[in-house]
């Protein structure tokens, strides 16, 4: 994700000293199962100038913490008083929102949904307020439902803009090249699966054709199925203590990676992302996940799925049936609420 070099004979590794643009990012709910790790990633990535904290508690350790690293750039925790969303806010380039609370045994990302709705609608009006051009990175599951969310806080607040709103769902296609690279005994950094639709169960659509490795039958079953609930062999190894936290701070981290290498200039930085799209918004899903190549304003073109097998269709309509659902559901909630 990040390029390291060696430096001295003590062993040290540092960031690569080539010349970036400083940019501010700021992470609200820092002090979480998810916000920690995150926080950790983002404080060694040298194009985070400026890096700021924010929860409802903890915030101001987790910032103390990490800025012991030995790393350049400026780290700040901050708590609601104080103006301290404001302060946190004010002046980020990107926003990355893994506030919420997590899954338990027996939970799916929709039983989450009365509780993070709420969370992600009031963090929403508050970065349409104090940072409203940022780049908005949604992790607070049901991320399918949370995404329209945000999108109807912005329209209401008359500064929303398509291009700078993301689902994060890295982690599908970081669980797909990890398991993939499993059964073909391939590098796992170099794989690079194609993996669309949303960020729960069945909407989970990982186009395996796309691989060039023939996996078909009950293996293809198996491996389709570990890929859209292998946050439930998280959850259940934790044994009720947690969910996904490190596996997805890690593609929470190398999503906001790709929006810093696209805002300083990089061509060709293309990564799955749930966004508003165009694919398949006459058939009720105004967003949805697919290869997005970004650009310094965010997105700036929404790939196709191009040629898809039989299996893969029968997938994306289960995924679109319950992803019209979800998306639904979020906008609702902004009306109603």
């Amino acid at each position: 994700m990040f390029t390291l070099r060696s430096v001295s004979a003590a062993g040290k590794r540092a960031f690569s000293t080539s010349s970036v643009a400083a940019s501010k990012v700021a992470v609200l709910g820092a002090a979480g199962g998810i916000g920690q790790p995150l926080s950790l990633l983002l404080r060694l990535n040298e194009k985070v100038s400026n890096l700021a904290l924010y929860d409802i508690r903890g915030a101001p350790g987790v910032a103390a913490d990490v800025n012991h690293c030995d790393m350049n750039g400026e780290v700040a925790g901050f708590l609601p008083e104080n103006n301290g969303l404001k302060e946190t806010l004010t002046g980020a380039e990107i926003v990355v929102i893994p506030a919420g609370v997590p899954r338990k045994p027996g939970m799916t990302r929709d039983d989450l949904f009365n509780t993070n709705a709420s969370i992600v609608r009031d963090l929403a009006k508050a970065c349409a307020e104090f940072c409203p051009k940022a780049k908005i990175l949604i992790i607070a599951n049901p991320v399918n439902s949370t995404v329209p969310i945000v999108a109807e806080v912005f329209k209401k607040a008359g500064v929303y803009d398509p291009k700078k709103l993301f689902g994060v769902t890295t982690l599908d296609v970081v669980r797909a090249n990890r398991f993939v690279s499993q059964i073909q005994g391939s590098d796992a950094t170099k794989e690079k699966i194609t993996v669309v639709g949303g960020h729960s169960g069945v909407t989970i659509v990982p186009l395996l054709s796309k691989t060039g490795y023939g996996i078909s039958g009950e293996a293809r079953d198996k491996l389709v199925n570990r890929i859209q609930f292998g946050g439930d062999e998280v959850v259940k190894a934790k044994d009720g203590a947690g969910s996904a936290t490190l596996s997805m701070a890690h593609a929470g981290a190398k999503m906001t990676d790709a929006l810093l290498r696209a805002a300083a200039g990089e061509q060709g930085v293309v990564e799955p992302t749930f966004v508003q799209s165009p694919l398949f918004a006459d058939k009720g899903c105004e967003f949805f996940s697919s290869n997005v190549e970004l650009g310094p304003e965010g997105v700036k073109k929404i790939h196709e799925l191009g040629q898809i097998d039989e299996y893969e269709q029968k997938l994306i309509d289960a995924c679109l049936a319950d992803l019209q659902k979800n998306i639904a559901k979020g906008k609702k909630f902004v009306a109603e609420n």
